[in-house]
């Protein structure tokens, strides 16, 4: 009955089922789960996989009927939640059942390690995907897993990871994984090494946010020289710095704004307005700057 009222979006009549069910047994509870996946209730699905955890209730293959999408619905599900050790916890469960992960898989699990800390926990993991699965990584797992070491602190690990990249990768997809060591480098404040990783991503990529990222990070810890040398060498390489911009939409309509553009057809009022908040933030004693 719950599974029926599920396959047909009737997931509020399938959940009042559930609810009055005298005794939840693993059928009860991989059926509940299932329709809400189904139903694209990804929330509620976890919600309900942790209470079944909580009731002891050991999940079995029917939950997910074999499906690796809805497998990897509920791991993405807890590296959301920040749960890296629940998400390892159920792609064990995933292999016991005999389900094979896919690339998706591995995204998921090493965001989830990336969330909780667990950098050993992911180089396992990568070594399962290469060495059992032979699943090639792409950029976006290189990315993951690099994110995960840097936040970890293994520097080294991250360098020698994205150095196993292939020669035949995609310059772009190169690019992606190098920008995301860079960003790393530069949030952990390791100056010299964010410096190397630049000048890769040069090679890769003509882009004013390498030199941005690089010359903040020396601002920000008082090497102006330094700060003022990409600045220089942003200039004679003929690299113009890419405007920055933002949205918002207004009764369905996206409203575009880019540094110092003026051609909005309500820019004036937009200005009159901005003029009106600066002086009421002034009469308050606050700085817009501030």
């Amino acid at each position: 009955m719950i599974s029926g009222y599920g396959q047909m979006g009737d997931i509020d009549t399938a959940r009042l089922l559930f609810d009055e069910a005298p005794v939840k047994d693993r059928g009860i509870w991989g059926a509940m789960i299932s329709g809400y996946v189904k139903n694209n209730c990804f929330k509620e699905g976890l919600y309900m996989f942790r209470l079944m955890q909580m009731s002891d209730t050991e999940p079995d293959e029917a939950i997910f009927q074999r499906d690796v999408v809805s497998w990897n619905v509920m791991i993405s599900g807890m590296a959301m939640h920040g749960d890296g050790g629940s998400a390892i916890q159920l792609f064990r469960q995933m292999e016991k059942d005999g389900v094979r992960p896919d690339d998706i898989t591995f995204i998921a699990l090493f965001s989830a390690c990336s969330c909780s800390g667990l950098a050993f926990e992911g180089l396992r993991i990568l070594d399962r995907m290469c060495n059992v699965y032979m699943i090639e990584p792409k950029s976006e797992h290189f990315g993951c897993i690099i994110d995960l070491l840097i936040r970890g602190g293994l520097f080294e690990e991250a360098n020698q990871i994205i150095q196993r990249m292939p020669d035949s990768s995609n310059p772009s997809d190169e690019a992606i994984a190098w920008r995301a060591l860079l960003s790393s480098y530069c949030s952990s404040g390791e100056a010299k090494l964010a410096e190397v990783a630049a000048e890769k991503l040069m090679r890769l990529e003509d882009h004013s946010g390498v030199y941005v990222l690089l010359s903040n990070l020396y601002a920000s810890s008082g090497k102006h020289y330094d700060a003022k040398r990409i600045k220089q060498m942003m200039k004679s390489r003929g690299v113009n710095k890419v405007p920055g911009c933002s949205s918002i939409k207004i009764n369905g309509e996206v409203h575009e704004f880019i540094a110092g553009e003026k051609s909005h057809l309500q820019m004036e009022e937009i200005h009159l307005i901005l003029e009106k908040l600066d002086k009421q933030l002034h009469h308050a004693g606050l700085s817009p700057y501030s």
